[in-house]
């Protein structure tokens, strides 16, 4: 403090100034601190904003893709197509306009429709399908191999499997002239001109003078072994195709077939493998129709294996322990529809759930590959996929049940001899892959194919 009462005019002039820059620099100081909190405050607001944008943003993404999982996981799924669907689609006869009869004999339902419809106009309806020259892209074209051959004889020897049954092996012969040994003996193939691996990879080396490495996977994400000559699958893109529609998936069966089904319960469905999104919808659709379900998954029986106890006619040999494989066909055949859905829904991945459907003479509810219809029978199945709801779905089901005549042509197709593709899909199958592989073997060369 400057006492300028003390002092001389010009020293108070001196004291005054010095007070005045005291002043003016207390008062930048004062004004560069509220600019620096001032702009840190800004700094602060804009970090914080920028914070609560990121992580909205990441919340948004998680919960998205946190949701996608559930659907790829399968405790998800997509509801039926909400667009307008007709309850009866192109492929299914419509329902009769007689009055509803609850009928349980089979027979009395083909006379019924033999004298509604018979097979003169069944197969005038689809004459397009009885054309030999017709063609599908889900099957592999074979006209005209014969001069691709380079051997008369091809020796296949097995040497891993999980879906090729012991009594494929044989001597074949087939077309070309082409004789084909396909074994599990490594005696009587023991210098095979190429070695079939199905639940082991193939040798990743091989030269010249050594057997093809052939590789199989029928399972629905078929994928080559990266180490293999030839590749079968049930897709008509893989070299070697085999479907699932053969009869050598189910040897050994009791096929006797009941003339009668059932009209207090519509619906069979056996599932053991419990997957979330197969259950969903298999008990969306079996709560609005009476059904038995005979597997682990939502049974309703008083247990698994509970077939034979309903139906004893179905048992092959009462002195043998049965297995659920056994009387499946039998235990179909008593129901008018039988419920088959696909583990994975795939172009061309129709499996033995729908093909013993058609054996054991019921009707399948099918879920599953989108080119369905490539593979069976004109009119045989009902695809699940083409009603706009489940509840359209049942409608349909219960309304067929009580038309004996329009039941009936869903079996038009066996009795009239009418197979479409249905044909193609049991020439491409397991039964008759022992002589097609050893045909794909001869064109290489088997073992003079280079390495």
């Amino acid at each position: 403090m400057c006492p300028t009462h003390k002092l001389s005019c010009d020293s108070r002039k001196v004291c005054e100034r010095l007070k005045r820059f005291k002043s003016l620099k207390q008062l930048k100081s004062s004004h560069s601190v509220s600019s620096l909190r001032g702009g840190s405050t800004l700094k602060i607001h804009h970090r914080t904003m920028l914070f609560k944008t990121i992580s909205g943003f990441s919340i948004t993404v998680m919960f998205s893709f946190f949701v996608i999982l559930l659907f790829l996981a399968g405790f998800l799924e997509l509801p039926f197509s909400t667009t307008s669907v007709p309850s009866v689609v192109e492929s299914h006869l419509p329902i009769t306009s007689n009055p509803p009869e609850a009928f349980t004999d089979m027979i009395s339902a083909f006379k019924k429709w033999d004298s509604s419809v018979g097979c003169a106009k069944f197969r005038e309806i689809h004459k397009d399908l009885t054309s030999t020259n017709r063609s599908s892209s889900s099957f592999q074209d074979r006209i005209g191999e014969c001069g691709a051959m380079k051997m008369s004889h091809v020796n296949v020897l097995v040497k891993g499997w999980t879906w090729i049954p012991d009594n494929l092996d044989n001597l074949y012969s087939c077309e070309c002239g082409l004789s084909c040994l396909w074994t599990k003996s490594a005696v009587l193939a023991d210098k095979p001109d190429a070695l079939l691996f199905e639940t082991t990879t193939p040798p990743s080396q091989r030269q010249t003078g050594d057997p093809l490495r052939v590789y199989m996977d029928l399972e629905a994400g078929r994928k080559r072994s990266g180490v293999d000559d030839i590749f079968i699958s049930y897709h008509a893109k893989d070299d070697v195709q085999s479907t699932y529609a053969g009869s050598l998936f189910h040897n050994n069966r009791n096929y006797h077939i009941s003339s009668t089904k059932r009209k207090d319960i519509l619906v069979y469905w056996s599932s053991s493998r419990c997957l979330p999104k197969r259950n969903e919808l298999a008990r969306k659709l079996l709560s609005l129709l009476p059904s038995h379900s005979f597997g682990k998954c939502l049974n309703n029986v008083g247990g698994p294996d509970m077939a034979l106890t309903f139906y004893p006619e179905c048992i092959t040999d009462p002195n043998v322990t049965p297995r659920w494989w056994d009387h499946l066909h039998c235990s179909m055949s008593h129901y008018k529809f039988v419920l088959a859905i696909e583990n994975t829904v795939t172009e061309s991945y129709v499996t033995e759930k729908l093909f013993y459907t058609l054996d054991s003479g019921a009707v399948p509810i099918y879920f599953g590959a989108p080119n369905v219809l490539d593979f069976v029978p004109p009119n045989s199945i009902i695809d699940g996929t083409k009603f706009a709801s489940v509840n359209e779905l049942a409608s349909y089901v219960k309304d067929l049940a009580n038309d004996p005549v329009a039941y009936a042509g869903y079996h038009a197709w066996r009795r009239c001899g009418v197979l479409g593709n249905y044909g193609k899909a049991r020439a491409a199958s397991l039964d008759t892959l022992p002589c097609r592989l050893c045909e794909a073997v001869s064109k290489k060369g088997g073992r003079n194919s280079p390495g």
